[in-house]
């Protein structure tokens, strides 16, 4: 593209001029022009996080609307005024369709007035479309800059679904459902069951569970309910019953998290392992095309470097029964050099030799890492960091709670990131979803569970999450422009 574009101006325009631009069909063009148009007819729409949308149309008048770039940019260009134009559609176009738009100028009528044939087709000579537009040519010249049009965010595609797949394919996992009262913690829970995640076993007072049912039209009448008077004694009979092996996981409903966890980390009677416990957040970014593992922003408030080990071994694991073969870990601190005045940098620094010396195992690890420099490949060349994680991070490790509730909150609040959780390092998976997290947080996190207790049983993954397919330039500024 050049740095500024000018027009043709009426008494330059000759008859036989021409001009064409190239562009590729791609997801995000659909996607936004449903946006636009409000046109969301399911034969041009891609289905959201679908790895097949080779077979959804374009709608013809996206395809239409390129004509306007080629008029408006190129020939006549700025300045110019539509007055009609008439097209007549001949064969469809696809994700993937490379397409030249050409217009080239038929007649010039009274000052300003011209007529454009304008034409359509895709790279193998298929026409697309093609017909007649009239414009109102400028009649003075007229040079600008080329305009940077503002950073759209757009979902590249659905990374929770393929968990959700994969955990179906285990089979349904006796699950304690704590105090599920309320809407959100029962209709959570009847969701999982009804993708086959989970065969829930509702613990709480059966009266509450009831009228919540009722309340939210949820039949409950096939799934067995344990009577608790209290809080306290739900959270402690879910935990005995996945001492007992009768559930293979715990769900916290309407209750304290508090309340719950100190039943599971109690000495005598819970679900402690040789392992601390911690709270492993799942990230589904809009500009990212891989989950991103967050750990601890839950549990360990001020945890200490032996703590810090198991929490990022916990999170190497639930990464791997996601799918991940060998995680790429980053330990996060303000800075990305070892300060003896920043304590998170000297534990950074520890846990990645301890990783190299097998202590801990599964992931690549490295740190201290900067948010930017772990996530952004080029922060990272900036900074001339040589590193295998840095720019790559799968899973980030915060220096405590407090810096992992901030970037968790972040990117849910202002990167509109879809979240999901669970507790990992207990004898048993605990899914300690907010009590305002929806329905699809909690499946979400019903899928994890399935996967890290399959992980836990068999040693192995169930499989490997497909990579989000490569998105296509979307913009005007990325199309090759040729004027003839």
């Amino acid at each position: 593209m050049p740095d500024v574009i000018k027009n043709t101006t009426y008494a330059e325009l000759k008859v036989g001029d021409v001009a064409s631009i190239e562009r590729t069909c791609s997801l995000q063009d659909l996607y936004l022009f449903a946006h636009v148009s409000g046109n969301t007819n399911p034969v041009v729409m891609p289905d959201f996080g679908s790895r097949d949308d080779s077979k959804v149309q374009a709608p013809f008048m996206w395809a239409g609307s390129l004509v306007s770039a080629v008029l408006g940019n190129i020939l006549p260009g700025p300045g110019t005024v539509y007055r009609s134009q008439d097209l007549r559609f001949l064969a469809g176009v696809r994700v993937g369709d490379k397409m030249k738009v050409s217009v080239r100028c038929t007649a010039k009528h009274e000052a300003p007035t011209a007529t454009f044939e304008t034409k359509i087709e895709k790279t193998d000579g298929t026409v697309v479309a093609e017909g007649l537009a009239t414009v109102d040519v400028p009649l003075e010249r007229i040079t600008v800059a080329v305009r940077e049009l503002p950073t759209l965010i757009l979902d590249e595609g659905d990374q929770f679904t393929p968990l959700i797949e994969m955990a179906r394919s285990l089979g349904p996992m006796a699950t304690a459902v704590v105090c599920p009262d309320d809407h959100n913690s029962l209709s959570g829970a009847v969701l999982a069951a009804k993708e086959g995640l989970i065969e829930p076993i509702l613990i709480g007072c059966k009266a509450s569970i009831m009228k919540a049912a009722e309340a939210s039209g949820l039949d409950i009448g096939s799934y067995k309910l344990v009577e608790a008077t209290s809080h306290k004694e739900a959270a402690a009979l879910a935990v005995e019953l996945a001492r007992r092996g009768e559930a293979a996981s715990v769900m916290k409903g309407n209750i304290h998290t508090d309340e719950l966890l100190g039943q599971v980390v109690k000495k005598e009677g819970g679900l402690r392992s040789g392992r601390r416990i911690s709270h492993v957040f799942v990230m589904d970014a809009p500009t990212l095309d891989h989950l991103l593992f967050i750990s601890d922003a839950a549990i360990n408030i001020a945890p200490d470097l032996a703590t810090k080990v198991d929490i990022c071994q916990n999170a190497i694991d639930l990464a791997r029964a996601c799918g991940l073969d060998k995680p790429r870990v980053g330990i996060l601190s303000a800075v990305e050099t070892v300060n003896p005045n920043i304590p998170s940098t000297l534990d950074a620094a520890a846990l990645s030799k301890m990783a190299e010396r097998g202590q801990i195992r599964g992931g690549i690890v490295d740190g201290p890492l900067a948010m930017d420099n772990a996530m952004d490949v080029a922060a990272a060349r900036t900074k001339g960091i040589d590193s295998l994680v840095a720019g790559h991070a799968d899973a980030l490790i915060v220096p405590n709670l407090e810096a992992g509730n901030m970037v968790v909150k972040e990117l849910t609040f202002v990167a509109r990131a879809e979240t999901a959780g669970l507790v990992v390092g207990a004898k048993a998976p605990v899914m300690l979803t907010s009590r305002a997290d929806n329905e699809r947080a909690r499946l979400v996190s019903a899928a994890l569970a399935q996967l890290h207790e399959h992980m836990r049983r068999t040693g192995r993954a169930v499989g490997t999450v497909p990579a989000a397919p490569p998105s296509v330039g979307a913009t005007i500024s990325g199309a090759k422009i040729a004027a003839e």
